[in-house]
């Protein structure tokens, strides 16, 4: 069976592969069961015809000469044919006549002197005897019509007058049996494989897609509870192993994220103390590059903590609508600096207060690249595409990706107020792939930058 046959489900393959196989094995039985069936079927045939030619042989060997014409009418059947004659119409034994012979042997006793037979396949069926009388023919007829593949076999035996007696007769393999009765078990295998087959399926699919929609969770970063072991030991093992995963990574960010906060909160208190230490000394060139020294800190500081409580994941997830809250970013960017496209209201379930400062990040790199910010909202293979765009200087193509890094900049003069601390994008990344989705950088046609965002539209 070709794989692109086999349905998709575990389930649905299982109970595929189970019943091509019990097919292809009763089928292969049946074969040999009907050719067995056939062989015995044809050796009876034949012994029986071997028996009478014998028994025939030995009533004119003790019959007068004027009896045996009417001895051989009485022999003659619609498949076996008796006749006299001064020679032999077999001259050699077949190699399959072994066991006839032997059968005829042990019924003429001293009369069998010499025998011969010969055994052989006939493609078209034998037309009957001369002899039998006419209301015998459509008797024969009817026996050997529409089958398959006759056997003949060819007697001569000796008789103590040195004639020969000749016996020709033929028989067929038997008709496969098709029956109602004989297709029963079959169907009853089937159904009880397909019964197994479920039970398995159920034991073994159940878990496993619980495991998915674990792991997809925890993609998410969707605080979830352990999931139950349950199916076989395999996939308890595996359940139990991802469990454990699961454990691991979330203490694993978290106390990343909390180390982080902490260590961006603590240096508030330094920095500071620094500001106010410079506004006590006198005016000059050192000072004032100091402030900005640590101005350009506390910008880091700030970008560090925003960073950190992105990642941190506390915000309830809700339903929201995507139109809406993209129409209020761009009112809040302000007229001429953001545009929406028009789009038709699209529930997602997301945590608000967190996507929203990845978009509003988003949005703010196109305004302060490019001058302004084209937004558009569009639904596709279950996930919300949200495109950013803006008419900028655009960005190398080996450089889309590291972009996304923390505290990358790529504005050249280097100055805060146009460059930023470099988080904006990693914190908008970290964002959206904590709901399941994610965001790529592209150059656009004619120049200028392109963000687009994809956000799952189920639990976020």
């Amino acid at each position: 069976m070709s794989l692109r046959l086999l349905p998709r489900s575990l389930g649905g393959q299982l109970l595929a592969l189970l019943l091509l196989a019990l097919a292809v094995t009763q089928g292969l039985g049946y074969v040999l069961f009907a050719d067995e069936r056939s062989r015995a079927v044809r050796a009876a045939l034949g012994l029986e015809a071997a028996g009478r030619a014998a028994n025939v042989a030995l009533l004119l060997g003790d019959a007068p000469a004027d009896l045996r014409a009417s001895i051989l009418r009485s022999a003659d059947s619609p498949l076996v044919s008796f006749s006299l004659a001064a020679e032999p119409a077999v001259a050699r034994d077949s190699a399959d006549a072994a066991e006839f012979i032997a059968r005829m042997q042990q019924i003429l006793g001293a009369a069998g002197q010499e025998l011969h037979a010969d055994i052989h396949t006939r493609t078209l069926p034998l037309a009957p005897p001369p002899g039998p009388p006419g209301v015998m023919r459509p008797m024969h007829e009817v026996m050997m019509g529409e089958r398959a593949e006759p056997v003949e076999m060819s007697l001569s035996i000796r008789l103590a007058g040195g004639d020969w007696l000749n016996v020709r007769t033929m028989f067929n393999r038997p008709e496969l049996q098709m029956t109602p009765q004989a297709l029963l078990p079959l169907a009853l295998m089937a159904a009880a494989v397909a019964l197994v087959a479920l039970v398995t399926a159920r034991r073994v699919v159940g878990p496993m897609r619980a495991l998915a929609a674990g792991a997809d969770r925890l993609g998410r970063g969707i605080d979830a509870a352990a999931l139950p072991l349950s199916g076989p030991t395999e996939v308890r093992e595996t359940t139990q192993a991802f469990n454990r995963m699961q454990e691991r990574l979330t203490r694993f960010v978290a106390d990343r994220t909390h180390l982080l906060a902490a260590l961006s909160h603590d240096l508030r208190s330094p920095l500071t103390a620094m500001r106010l230490r410079l506004e006590m000394l006198e005016e000059s060139d050192d000072t004032e590059r100091l402030r900005r020294l640590v101005d350009e800190m506390q910008e880091m500081v700030e970008a560090t903590l925003a960073f950190a409580r992105g990642a941190a994941r506390s915000e309830a997830s809700a339903p929201l609508d995507l139109a809406a809250l993209l129409a209020d970013l761009a009112a809040d960017a302000g007229a001429g600096r953001a545009s929406l496209a028009p789009a038709a209201p699209l529930l997602a379930t997301v945590r608000q207060t967190a996507l929203s400062r990845a978009l509003r990040n988003l949005i703010d790199n196109a305004i302060r690249y490019g001058g302004s910010a084209e937004i558009s909202l569009a639904e596709g293979g279950g996930l919300a595409r949200i495109t950013i765009a803006d008419r900028g200087p655009g960005l190398p193509e080996d450089q889309l990706e590291a972009a996304f890094a923390p505290f990358v900049r790529f504005e050249t003069s280097r100055s805060r107020e146009t460059g930023g601390a470099g988080l904006g994008l990693a914190i908008a990344r970290t964002i959206l792939q904590a709901h399941g989705g994610d965001v790529q950088l592209r150059n656009r046609a004619g120049g200028g930058l392109e963000a687009e965002v994809r956000l799952p539209l189920g639990e976020g």
